[in-house]
């Protein structure tokens, strides 16, 4: 709680955890082997070898990383390796994982991921930032604003979305842009209602120089990367959203079990026995649906998961926004004047209630992650459908 009211995380934490590979785990599962062995880590903890590390795994870090209800601290951490990270292990050149790996993996640097900007939010096809290139084709001068970019303040480097061609998703790369004292590079930290430990940052760029072989893969593909990435951010949310949910509503019910109002336990009043049930049902039932989420995930590979589940992901980030603030604000109102405080016995859920919109608008806000599940449940729909479908002429019937 210190951690969050301070805005910051202190550095040592950051490096403990770094030394002891627990950044690693916020990496989508199957974790990179090849590379981690590379670099001498075989296991996590000295109990689970990385080859064997699923996405059950991945959920129970996160899950813990969240145990103490708050947003900011555990993202201040893990974001950047969490989101930063894996576009360089799945479509960066063997050059460029060889020059930005071992220290990103090892957490000796930080990175951060840069898509959102003032104007391009949840349409991201939207981006304005450029990166031209150079006359000699040597550099890409980069020119633009990122904003509400997690971990930005203490990122050497952004996995950054540019626009490098004309207008509209085909026109969007990755580039790997320099930060902390770059030429060019100006970051200043934003003040946000939830998560104020994570480093919310403003980012200005202004003719920064970015090698051309920072590109991330092929020119073009941007979106396609950013997309994939997405589920994998989209599922995080969920499950650290349920675990807060769970926080907060598990407070209320004990505040309950001893806070007495006219003349019994607020628990022995049928109107709060109720109001607990109702959020309860939809948190079990959120919990439940996390949990047969992970297990598809550790039974389909990476591109069926994308395509089975991709529509279902956003769908479950979206109702885990939901549940949560049915909890949190549960959570508030029984603790009465208690939860409107930011110190005392309601302090908790006071803190879980400012992080709601926190978890409903980033990784894609509500309503369009509720329009993009339905879409991609349509195209899969009609794929599956058309593919039962006989051939003319193939049936006498």
């Amino acid at each position: 709680m210190d951690w969050e009211q301070a805005a910051m995380v202190p550095e040592d934490v950051f490096q403990e955890f770094a030394s002891a590979n627990m950044l690693i785990p916020s990496l989508p599962a199957p974790l990179p082997i090849a590379w981690l062995k590379k670099l001498g880590v075989h296991d996590i903890l000295g109990t689970v070898k990385v080859e064997e590390w699923d996405y059950i795994h991945t959920a129970i870090f996160i899950d813990e990383m969240c145990r103490s209800g708050l947003q900011g601290p555990p993202a201040s951490l893990t974001t950047g390796m969490s989101y930063g990270v894996p576009p360089i292990l799945k479509f960066g050149s063997p050059q460029l994982q060889e020059r930005f790996l071992p220290d990103l993996l090892l957490g000796k640097k930080r990175i951060c991921i840069a898509i959102t900007e003032p104007e391009a939010g949840s349409d991201v096809a939207g981006i304005q930032t450029t990166a031209t290139k150079t006359p000699d084709g040597k550099f890409y001068i980069v020119n633009g604003t990122k904003k509400w970019i997690t971990n930005g303040i203490w990122s050497s480097y952004a996995t950054m979305a540019v626009r490098t061609s004309g207008p509209g998703p085909s026109g969007l790369s990755l580039l790997i842009v320099p930060l902390l004292n770059h030429p060019g590079v100006t970051m200043r930290k934003i003040k946000t209602t939830g998560g104020q430990a994570s480093g919310t940052t403003f980012i200005t760029l202004d003719d920064v120089r970015v090698p051309a072989e920072n590109l991330v893969g092929d020119e073009g593909r941007g979106m396609a990367y950013i997309m994939t990435n997405f589920n994998h951010e989209r599922l995080s949310i969920a499950i650290g959203a349920t675990r807060q949910a769970r926080v907060a509503l598990a407070a209320a019910f004990d505040y309950c079990l001893h806070r007495e109002a006219f003349g019994k336990t607020l628990v022995e009043q049928p109107v709060v026995r109720h109001r607990l049930a109702a959020a309860g049902a939809l948190l079990e039932s959120q919990s439940a649906w996390i949990e047969q989420f992970v297990f598809q995930m550790t039974r389909l590979g990476k591109v069926e998961a994308d395509r089975e589940l991709g529509g279902l992901t956003a769908l479950a980030k979206a109702q885990a926004g939901r549940v949560l603030d049915e909890c949190a604000r549960c959570a508030v109102l029984l603790f009465g004047g208690n939860g409107l405080t930011t110190t005392g016995k309601g302090e908790i859920a006071e803190r879980i209630y400012r992080d709601v919109p926190a978890t409903r608008i980033p990784g894609g806000s509500e309503d369009v992650m509720f329009d993009l599940a339905v879409r991609q449940l349509v195209k899969n729909y009609q794929s599956k459908t058309k593919a039962l479908e006989r051939p003319k002429g193939s049936s006498k019937l």
